[in-house]
């Protein structure tokens, strides 16, 4: 048949011209949809025998969770379009009319709002406990709890949650345990291996770790990701192929950034508390952190690379600390291989009170740092310089 010129275009170029054999970097696959051969060969990829539609099912996704199924020694995982994509999906997906959640107090604000704005409207119950307090967990379970949700290192004070002990609660009792891991990495701390049944990640933050993608996964046992995945298809929370390959480019240097940043942070972390002019430093490498026992015990490699300080409560000065910085920027995120930071008071001013921001330990002179990887002397020097504008702070 001889096809005319608008056709042919359609046509030319899409065969590979020579044989392509173990390429050093996976290829992305970009397609939507592949070819298919007739109804058999549909029954056939339609029950998994075969990639035949991107959202079902794309080689660059499943290539990036065999890669983070096996840094969380879990045994499936589910690829996002965002973390709250895989929030969503596992909340849900899991949770039913009746059922009730019990939350850390100290979560990702937005995981709250999903709580607060979607859960309730769908009948499901939901309260909030200190899960650094075992016995508040303990009292907060009711008979109809289904799930309890944790990060590990909560935001912004560094607490950390001993897991092995909320796991005691559940063990026995049909109750999922949760955990949204995002700031501990599987370097630092895998909770499938103390109790958890599901981890999740905002792949935007440590994974990516350059800030320019945006992801999120689901690791658990193969049998609660088969019961996920109809609701992930369904919710539409499919990463796409490019981002998923850029993560997967990103993980093979995930660990030489990830352990340069928790010690990074242990370091800065040191020198903050050693300042006079700061009044209190949470990190939990410190002694004086009140976990700081816990963390030495449960924690892989280091203590995170998320650290906290608390400066006088003025708002100008605090402002004038952040234009003296050089090398440090405000970004609303964290996790990236440069440090930034960001003021958790104004970042959550407009859903809380103020004193309801202080009670959680918001205060005016609260900032949060997300350590990065450059030289650790360079850090030091750039806090150090900027914190003169709080040279005449009086002490507490």
């Amino acid at each position: 048949m001889q096809l005319q010129l608008d056709t042919q275009l359609l046509y030319q170029g899409t065969e590979p011209c020579g044989e392509i054999r173990n390429p050093e970097v996976p290829p992305i696959y970009p397609s939507t949809a592949y070819i298919i051969d007739d109804m058999d060969d549909y029954d056939y990829a339609s029950k998994g025998g075969r990639y035949y539609y991107s959202r079902t099912a794309n080689p660059n996704r499943d290539g990036l969770g065999k890669a983070i199924s096996y840094l969380e020694q879990g045994e499936d995982t589910l690829i996002c379009s965002s973390g709250m994509a895989a929030i969503s999906t596992v909340l849900l997906g899991l949770l039913r009319q009746g059922d009730h959640i019990l939350m850390s107090k100290a979560i990702y604000g937005e995981t709250i709002e999903l709580a607060d704005r979607m859960l309730k409207n769908f009948g499901i119950e939901v309260s909030f406990a200190d899960f650094t307090d075992i016995q508040a967990v303990s009292d907060s379970i009711r008979p109809n709890t289904r799930m309890l949700y944790t990060e590990i290192i909560a935001n912004p004070l560094t607490l950390v949650v001993d897991l092995d002990a909320v796991h005691q609660l559940t063990a026995e009792k049909d109750i999922l345990l949760v955990v949204d891991s995002t700031f501990t990495t599987p370097f630092v701390f895998r909770p499938l291996q103390h109790g958890a049944d599901i981890v999740i990640h905002s792949l935007t933050k440590y994974f990516g770790g350059h800030s320019d993608i945006t992801g999120g996964s689901i690791t658990a046992s193969e049998a609660l990701i088969r019961k996920l995945r109809p609701q992930y298809l369904l919710l539409g929370c499919c990463l796409d192929p490019n981002t998923a390959w850029l993560t997967q480019r990103s993980i093979k240097t995930m660990g030489m950034r990830v352990k340069k940043q928790n010690e990074n942070a242990r370091l800065l972390a040191k020198a903050l508390s050693e300042d006079s002019r700061v009044r209190a430093v949470h990190h939990p490498s410190l002694p004086s952190h009140p976990q700081h026992e816990l963390a030495s015990r449960i924690f892989d490699c280091g203590c995170g690379a998320i650290i906290s300080f608390r400066v006088e409560d003025s708002r100008e000065k605090v402002n004038d600390f952040m234009h003296r910085l050089k090398l440090v920027k405000y970004l609303g995120t964290l996790g990236g291989i440069r440090t930034t930071y960001t003021h958790p008071a104004t970042a959550f001013r407009d859903e809380f009170t103020q004193q309801e921001l202080e009670e959680m330990g918001m205060y005016e002179g609260l900032i949060r740092v997300s350590v990065g990887a450059e030289d650790i002397r360079d850090l030091i020097e750039d806090f150090t310089q900027a914190l003169g504008a709080f040279d005449k702070c009086v002490a507490l």
